[in-house]
């Protein structure tokens, strides 16, 4: 694999950005792609290692070392395909997932030398797209079964694909106008923009996938005449903040605040939210909340602050927490924070305070850690005049759920045993059945998920299982 010995003579080289100052005043994606002679010098880096924990440390179970091999032989066709055999969206995760693997990299024992297997992965992909590699794979059969599947997320989406390469009928609902589900309302174009979720959506069509957008699934009569249904809704309940003021105008859930960004950005809608000359504060310190800080930026906001309930944690992997090949809990600094903004650790929101518009935060810092203790003596307030909410999901949203009558589990979402629900014939995928999660967990949910369903309609054709001996029909 690789070149021998490489990993000693070649360091790591990270994704190229573009200046802050630069990219603040576009919405172009602000990653670039490393030089071929770069990339493949990364790839070289790449160990035989006897045990390739990447593997393991992606959710897909990525060929890792396989097509970091390939890419140092300049073979990126065979690096698509190696690609493409475990990740339908690579070029979802390339942008978009945190890189688990890399935590994982053999060299990353030594910290921050690890193989850079995401700029790779997107290099593979976006050069199979220019090329014309990537081509619909239709089902040369069909099945003559059908699936519903309920929500085009990434999830949604893998599942269909891989269900109508399958030869079923597949049709895809989305309440939403488009396809994509927060790859398209949620992330940022700065960070995906959206022709490149649109391509993958025409070419599961042109595989043979129906996709209904615009239309609410709420009751079960929707889906009756199915073989299967899929639940893929996502996690989509946000955490609200009980605070005194939490009712006052200007104090928005952060999805509220990007999905209106997206729809005025691509000129569907005008925006019923903006941060322009606004003094912002984001309450929540992960990626939803990054990109909020990031809007704010580029509409100008008169200042952005980011505060987070947690205490800071350490600059360095701390090994007696999460040691090598764990997800480190290590301070990390978002794109958004690098183009500006302030970051405060350990803060409790106490209130909210104006006249019919919020006009002031107030907060108090806390030990860092539950049960938050508060720190004598460290009231403080700011000036908020829009305040937006990104501390994370609770769960799916409940309605068809209820109507479907399929168990929960402790933490409210969708109960399974193999992605089979608790109603014959209904399945779950993603967010909507393991909670909130990556981006690659949800391609990885959507591939078994679909798994799950060629089985049980398999066994309905020709075994004498529970499939069959339901009649493998979704009652609506």
């Amino acid at each position: 694999m690789g070149e021998l010995g490489a990993f000693k003579k070649i360091a790591r080289v990270g994704p190229r950005e573009r200046p802050p100052a630069e990219r603040i005043l576009d919405h172009r994606e602000f990653v670039r792609p490393l030089p071929l002679v770069e990339l493949q010098a990364q790839g070289a880096r790449c160990m035989e290692c006897g045990v390739p924990f990447c593997h393991s440390g992606c959710p897909l179970g990525n060929l890792i070392p396989d097509w970091n091999d390939l890419v140092y032989r300049d073979r990126f066709e065979a690096a698509s395909e190696q690609l493409h055999r475990t990740n339908n969206f690579p070029e979802f995760t390339g942008r978009l997932c945190p890189a688990p693997c890399e935590a994982a990299c053999v060299l990353e024992i030594d910290e921050g030398s690890a193989v850079s297997i995401k700029q790779i992965e997107l290099a593979i992909v976006e050069r199979a797209w220019k090329e014309g590699w990537i081509a619909p794979q239709a089902a040369a059969e069909r099945t003559g079964r059908s699936v519903a599947v309920v929500g085009s997320g990434p999830a949604g989406l893998a599942c269909a694909q891989q269900l109508a390469r399958a030869g079923h009928e597949v049709v895809l609902f989305e309440r939403d106008e488009e396809p994509g589900g927060l790859l398209r309302f949620g992330v940022p174009d700065f960070k995906i923009e959206k022709r490149v979720v649109e391509r993958r959506v025409a070419q599961l069509e042109e595989e043979g996938v129906e996709l209904r957008c615009g239309v609410e699934v709420d009751d079960p009569e929707q889906l009756a005449g199915f073989d299967a249904v899929v639940l893929a809704t996502g996690s989509r309940v946000p955490r609200d903040l009980p605070v005194p003021g939490r009712e006052l105008d200007g104090v928005h859930f952060a999805m509220d605040y990007l999905a209106g960004r997206n729809r005025a950005l691509a000129g569907t809608a005008e925006p019923r939210l903006s941060a322009a000359g606004k003094h912002v504060v984001v309450i929540g310190g992960g990626d939803t909340g990054a990109d909020c800080v990031a809007s704010a930026h580029r509409e100008e906001a008169a200042s952005v602050t980011q505060i987070e309930l947690l205490g800071e944690p350490p600059a360095r992997r701390p090994d007696d927490l999460t040691p090598w090949p764990l997800w480190p809990a290590k301070l990390r600094t978002s794109y958004a924070l690098a183009e500006g903004g302030e970051r405060s650790f350990a803060i409790s929101t106490t209130g909210l305070s104006g006249e019919g518009r919020v006009e002031r935060i107030h907060w108090v810092r806390n030990e860092g850690a539950p049960p938050f203790a508060v720190v004598p003596d460290s009231e403080e307030t700011r000036p908020a005049d829009l305040v937006l909410l990104a501390m994370g999901f609770l769960g799916p949203e409940l309605p068809l759920l209820d109507a479907l009558g399929v168990e929960r589990d402790g933490r409210g979402n969708v109960a399974t045993r193999d992605h089979a629900t608790s109603r014959p014939g209904v399945f779950a995928a993603g967010d909507a059945r393991r909670g909130q999660s990556l981006i690659v967990w949800a391609i990885e949910e959507g591939r078994r998920c679909a798994a799950a369903v060629e089985a049980w309609l398999a066994d309905a054709d020709g075994g004498d299982g529970a499939a069959a001996r339901s009649g493998a029909r979704f009652a609506g």
